[in-house]
């Protein structure tokens, strides 16, 4: 004889089906309740309110901030020049030598100017948080973060290329 093992999912709902059965022939109606008919319709969502636009404080704060990331990424542009030829001059240098230790302040100094252009995006991300917790239409921060972010980027790319350079 062969035997037919049931999951056991089934095995649990084999009992639950009993409860269905009925031994007088009657089942439930299937019409609706009085419950049913009474029941309250669903409040709709509130409308979402208007955003507010941004304060000329906020708005000229946020171009004070941008602006500085952009003046810290023209020192960076500059710093950039100074550092690319003192790492091509420390290439095949010894760890410690002369040439690598200046290619290496160079590079520190390229990483300064870098967080200087941080410094103002993280302003420009605190005003954006702040106003978005406010309500805010903060559809111009963004753009504005986005371009400071996109001049990082910049800067990261090129201190990993010095950086890399310095280190072979």
């Amino acid at each position: 004889m062969r035997c037919i093992r049931l999951p056991a999912a089934a095995l649990t709902i084999l009992p639950l089906l009993g409860a269905c059965a009925s031994t007088d022939g009657k089942y439930p109606s299937l019409a609706r309740r009085d419950i049913e008919r009474t029941a309250a319709a669903p409040v709709p969502a509130p409308s979402p309110t208007p955003l507010a636009p941004l304060s000329e404080a906020i708005r000229a704060r946020a171009a004070q901030l941008a602006a500085e990331a952009r003046a810290a990424h023209d020192r960076f542009t500059a710093r950039q020049v100074d550092a690319t030829r003192a790492v091509t001059g420390a290439s095949g240098a010894a760890v410690a030598s002369e040439s690598w230790s200046i290619a290496t302040v160079a590079l520190a100094r390229l990483e300064a100017a870098r967080s200087e252009t941080m410094v103002a995006l993280a302003g420009l991300d605190r005003i954006y948080v702040d106003e978005r917790m406010a309500g805010s239409d903060v559809t111009p921060l963004g753009e504005l973060i986005a371009e400071v972010r996109r001049l990082l980027d910049q800067e990261d790319s090129a201190i990993a290329v010095l950086g890399g350079r310095l280190r072979t």
